[in-house]
């Protein structure tokens, strides 16, 4: 009986999982629009960040994983920064090849300092920085300029399979 039950409980959380051929279409316009909707969602002011709540309705995580995928609709609460540098979820493409709604990803190291965030447009013709959308500690969400993988540390440029456009 106990065996039962512990597998209706691991069948019941693996339902809630999504994958991304589950994961609905999102275009890049409607990407970097719900990226921004958590800018002022909390009142007017930025969701905060957390890794153990959930904001809204659709009860997305606070953190940055979170954060991408409520942008790009891979179902609640989120898939982690780790699952969204990957295959199935997103392929690699080069900085330079960087169109709004791909993001940026450091999935390095511990869950305090693996980051993601969703690039919108270059900063400057040069590519030498880039305007992002983040969620970030302390700030919760935020929209600025960024250099994070164009030289000396980890990040990297990758497109989800999901967005369209």
């Amino acid at each position: 009986m106990r065996v039962l039950a512990m597998a209706a409980v691991v069948l019941l959380a693996l339902s809630t999982l999504v994958s991304p051929a589950q994961a609905a279409q999102v275009s890049r316009q409607e990407m970097i629009t719900r990226a921004k909707s958590w800018l002022t969602a909390n009142n007017g002011r930025p969701v905060p960040y957390s890794q153990t709540s959930f904001w809204g309705a659709e009860r997305y995580r606070q953190d940055c994983s979170g954060f991408v995928s409520m942008a790009a609709k891979l179902g609640a609460p989120g898939q982690r920064t780790v699952e969204l540098a990957q295959a199935p979820f997103s392929t690699s493409i080069a900085m330079s090849d960087l169109r709004w709604g791909d993001i940026v990803v450091d999935s390095i190291g511990t869950g305090d300092t693996r980051h993601v965030v969703i690039f919108e447009k270059w900063a400057d013709p040069y590519k030498t920085a880039y305007h992002a959308y983040e969620q970030r500690d302390v700030h919760g969400t935020t929209y600025r300029v960024l250099r994070y993988g164009l030289g000396g540390d980890q990040y990297v440029a990758r497109r989800l399979t999901n967005v369209t456009g």
